[in-house]
């Protein structure tokens, strides 16, 4: 079969990856044999394929791929997470351009529009992974709100619950007011803000005197409750016992003393918020003072806001200030740079808020996770640099608050049965918290009817740290003969953003629900940034379209663009070039065929022995780039991997061992040599399958005529053989030679077709195993071993050992006469010019140091090369 002038990865691409789904090679199911496992990080729902996303997910598929081909179970478990918060506000955002409200819904009716939207929109970031030729078992598709993850979700509630280790409480909590919902402290950024100190004047009540407090925020006066002294501080020991009156809204608020206040900061007066700053809400508590919530859910300001209800708090803000300066009780306005707290998922700045919310207990729940990361090495982080990261999370953990004020998740299993906040009861369903609400009450009349179920929904991470074991039925069915035989899975591939949303918290949970860790180990990805060490984001318009790249440069050459680039941790630099570069790797390997394909081949000539020792050198070359790519393997540096594989192909195959091997024009091959070197071939394309898996299948399937059963996807990966290092070494000597005739046929002119006499002084002792590779290379005559140097040759050095090419036949003398003189003539002329400048001593005086310094090279240079051309011209006679 002919094989197409160019590789046209479009109709390539599509074709092997229909033909891989058609035969299930993506699918697993328990066997004897040992299993590979993989989940992939679930993309939100809401998601398109981005540049992260194929750097992620290309590293999973290469894993994936050559775990298949060594032989093992290979799972890889894709699917998506509902993410809670970006799809609400999707949803809602569709609901507005129709004209609906979403406070006008009903829980249901919300809900089925969400379930709409991700029946719509959900599927397409998965569908594009498969253009990017990841191999997973779509069969086992997983979705973190399919009805069994939610039952497995709700199960760990009531039983971390009946356990003590949930718990309501009335506390002060990051709101998101663009969200409208509650966020963990993990789910904040800190971004330093330029903004301003306010210096405002507050009466102390019945005098005429002032105390000035200090405050970046000065629209939360409205819900000051105290100012607050540190007792120590002399300047204030006159206002003791005082009360003073709250500008603007005219509240009479007391005076307190504590020992909390920075005599150092501002004034060393405070205002106290209890309502809207979580230490204001320590000392309220402490010194039982009132609070006073200014905001709504939107971060408008309610009836407390007086004439700025209605309003926007940064709006607020100015229009208070406007009116503190008009009453004249601005002390004054000073620069300020702030940490300010941003919404991780909306970008939207955070309010401390006080609500009841739903939390876990951490302190007892980390320490097998710590045990497992930082002491037995159980699970271990590449790069190792991020241990102290987690360490840091870890042994500094707070509890978390996983309760969410969204309509889009899984609903929170408590039903209230009365009025008090006591007065309610947790369970998997309404029937068994029916009965459960009837024990604790006495009550046997109660009906369904009687109970209302929490309206909040669960953190999204509180369903995806469940993720490795629930995909496998891991919490439902504990002893199933999936959760046993996948779990713990092998490899965790991820970015280092989310090591304490998701890996930290999986492995909580792994050691909490199945006694044991959820993955061996976990490769963190460095983010990938643009040429000027910029995050990729949508804002900065500096992320390409990933289809688009694919459509341009095919999916493998975006794979090993992408690696080529992105060493274990390091953040990478992209540049489209990179894929250009991957491409050209491809089209090699392509023409590469196209010769080898090319050859007619003879059975009725010898095996030459240059072919033979080219072979079993390129044998030696291939299982020592082996043995470093398995040891780049088990240390996770894919690119150091990829990058022995492009060298190996692209110099040691293509560069040498073709040329090596090649016929001569018009000539067939002998068909031993042929066998071998397709059996080469084969290997390298089983070494390049996972990273370029269209191509090298499309190549496979050229070579012979393949049942499904003998497709490269399950092909054998190459088997270990001893390396003869003796045979590289010699070589690479021989390849130093075969470079020294190459170069000086290049500067003399000498034809390769015109075949050259050869004489060596063989100092080094090497050995004459490569001496008919280098005849053929060199297109020698013959190698002559001699003692003596030869007269009137053209001579190089490679260590001790001298060659010598008789100028005899080799080259027109006549001709290189005259082409060194003309070039004796040109230099000696540039000499004198750069001597006569030199020579001028207003030049020499009153030119820059390095310009002087640059003149003198070039005098240097001249010279040296006016006595070689010389010396050149001497041996021509």
């Amino acid at each position: 079969m002919e094989i197409p002038s160019k590789y046209d990865a479009g109709q390539v691409e599509s074709k092997w990856y229909n033909y891989w789904m058609k035969h299930n090679y993506f699918h697993s199911e328990p066997d004897e044999r040992e299993p590979y496992t993989i989940v992939i990080p679930p993309p939100n729902v809401t998601g398109v394929l981005h540049m992260g996303h194929m750097l992620n997910n290309t590293i999973q598929d290469v894993l994936i791929r050559r775990a298949r081909l060594m032989g093992k179970n290979a799972c890889w478990v894709p699917g998506t997470d509902h993410a809670s918060i970006a799809t609400e506000a999707k949803v809602v955002a569709k609901l507005k351009e129709q004209g609906i409200d979403k406070n006008d819904l009903s829980r249901d009716e919300f809900l089925k529009h969400a379930w709409d939207w991700t029946h719509e929109y959900g599927g397409v970031i998965l569908e594009q992974l498969k253009k990017l030729g990841c191999s997973c078992d779509w069969e086992r598709t997983k979705f973190t709100m399919d009805d069994d993850m939610s039952e497995a979700v709700i199960k760990v509630f009531v039983d971390l619950y009946e356990k003590g280790l949930i718990y309501r409480g009335y506390r002060m909590v990051n709101w998101d007011p663009e969200a409208k919902t509650t966020l963990s402290d993990e789910e904040v950024e800190y971004v330093d803000k330029q903004g301003k100190l306010y210096h405002i004047n507050y009466q102390v009540e019945g005098s005429d005197e002032v105390l000035t407090i200090a405050t970046t925020r000065p629209e939360t006066i409205l819900g000051d409750t105290a100012i607050c002294i540190n007792p120590n501080d002399e300047r204030h020991t006159h206002l003791k016992g005082k009360k003073a009156i709250v500008p603007i809204c005219n509240r009479v608020i007391p005076i307190i003393e504590d020992e909390y206040v920075d005599v150092e900061f501002g004034t060393g007066c405070l205002k106290v918020t209890p309502a809207h700053d979580e230490n204001d809400k320590v000392l309220g508590d402490k010194h039982q003072l009132e609070v006073v919530d200014i905001f709504n859910e939107d971060a408008t300001l309610n009836s407390y806001g007086l004439h700025f209800e209605g309003q926007d708090r940064f709006v607020v803000r100015k229009a208070i200030v406007k009116e503190l300066e008009g009453l004249g009780l601005i002390e004054k306005i000073e620069d300020y740079n702030n940490r300010v707290g941003i919404s991780e998922r909306t970008k939207a700045i955070i309010e401390p808020r006080l609500s009841d919310q739903w939390f876990l207990k951490m302190e007892e729940l980390v320490k097998p996770a710590i045990k497992a990361v930082l002491e037995d090495e159980d699970i271990k982080l590449f790069p190792k640099k991020f241990e102290n990261t987690y360490r840091h999370w870890m042994e500094n953990i707070r509890d978390w608050n996983i309760s969410r004020q969204l309509m889009w998740g899984q609903q929170i299993p408590a039903y209230y049965y009365g009025d008090g906040k006591e007065d309610f009861v947790v369970a998997e369903h309404i029937e068994e918290a029916l009965e459960k609400a009837k024990q604790k009450t006495g009550n046997s009349q109660l009906t369904v009817n009687d109970l209302n179920q929490d309206k909040d929904a669960l953190d999204t991470w509180f369903s995806s740290w469940l993720w490795p074991m629930s995909v496998f039925d891991g919490i439902r069915n504990p002893e199933n003969e999936e959760i046993r035989y996948y779990y713990p899975t092998n490899d965790l591939v991820t970015g280092p953003d989310i090591l304490f949303f998701w890996v930290a918290r999986m492995i909580i949970a792994g050691y909490e629900y199945k006694g044991e860790k959820p993955f061996n180990n976990v490769y963190l990805t460095g983010l990938v940034r643009d040429k000027q060490r910029r995050k990729m984001s949508k804002q900065l318009g500096n992320s390409p379209d990933a289809l688009k790249l694919i459509e341009t440069y095919g999916a493998g050459g975006v794979r090993v663009g992408l690696l080529l680039s992105s060493a274990a941790g390091n953040d990478l630099m992209f540049d489209e070039t990179l894929c250009q570069q991957g491409k050209g790797f491809g089209t090699k390997i392509w023409n590469a065929y196209r010769l080898v394909h090319g050859w007619e081949v003879s059975k009725n000539i010898q095996q030459p022995k240059s072919n033979k020792i080219a072979i079993d050198w390129y044998e030696a070359k291939f299982q020592k780039a082996l043995v470093e790519i398995e040891d780049h393997f088990s240390k996770y540096r894919l690119s150091d991997a990829l990058m022995v594989i492009y060298k190996l192909i692209f110099d040691d195959f293509c560069g040498w061992f073709l040329e090596m091997i090649k016929p001569a024009y018009k000539q067939p091959i002998d068909a031993k040599t042929l066998k071998s070197v397709v059996a080469i071939f084969e290997d390298n394309l089983k070494i390049v399958h996972p990273f370029m898996p269209f191509l090298t299948e499309e190549l496979w399937q050229f070579i012979a005529k393949r049942t499904p059963e003998e497709a490269l996807i399950i092909a054998k990966w190459p088997e270990s053989k001893p390396v003869n290092e003796t045979l590289i070494n010699e070589f690479d000597f021989a390849a130093e030679v075969i470079s020294g005739i190459r170069n000086i046929r290049k500067q003399k002119n000498i034809a390769f077709k015109d075949a050259i006499g050869f004489s060596v002084i063989n100092n080094e002792n090497t050995g004459e195993t490569f001496d008919e590779v280098i005849t053929k290379l060199g297109n020698l005559e013959a190698i002559t071993y001699t003692s003596e140097a030869v007269d009137g040759a053209l001579t190089f050095r490679v260590k001790s050992n001298e060659y010598f090419i008789p100028m005899a036949g080799a080259i027109d003398v006549e001709a290189e006469v005259k082409k060194l003189t003309e070039e004796l003539n040109y230099t000696e002329g540039f000499l004198k010019s750069v001597q006569k400048k030199l020579s001028n001593e207003r030049f020499v005086n009153n030119a820059p140091e390095q310009v002087v310094a640059s003149e003198k090279k070039k005098e240097a240079d001249a010279l040296a090369k006016i006595e070689t051309l010389k010396a050149s011209l001497a041996s021509l006679g």
